[in-house]
């Protein structure tokens, strides 16, 4: 029997509402799905959705190099972070080695809702 995916939920501050509000509307999806997430967003998504979602340090705190060791240790299997694009963040040192372990492994990442659909309704998940 398959194991469960595990999905890590990230988004940075001016794109919290956008994750909240895909993950309410894809709930039905998520729900097949173990989720994790940084500080915040985890949080914000548990509340609007009801789902369990465990949470990880702020992505400013750790997070971030939190969820990278679990996809390095192969116990995330799809990463959906709404980053945003157009605001310097603190921690970008951090959020680059996020995004480079993801694709050093492997792993689906979606970094805007278009994508994130696409992987999250895929067969192939």
């Amino acid at each position: 029997m398959e194991k469960t995916k595990t999905v890590a939920l990230i988004a940075h501050d001016n794109k919290k509402p956008d994750i909240v509000n895909w993950a309410v509307n894809n709930r039905a999806a998520l729900e097949k799905f173990n989720l994790c997430g940084t500080g915040t967003t985890a949080r914000l998504i548990s509340e609007a959705t009801g789902l369990n979602v465990k949470r990880y340090l702020s992505g400013p705190l750790g997070g971030d190099q939190q969820i990278g060791a679990k996809i390095a240790e192969k116990k995330i299997d799809v990463v959906i972070f709404f980053w945003d694009p157009l605001a310097a963040q603190p921690h970008d040192p951090d959020v680059k080695a996020l995004l480079r372990i993801a694709v050093v492994y492997d792993i689906p990442i979606a970094t805007n809702k278009a994508t994130a659909n696409y992987v999250i309704h895929s067969s192939l998940i």
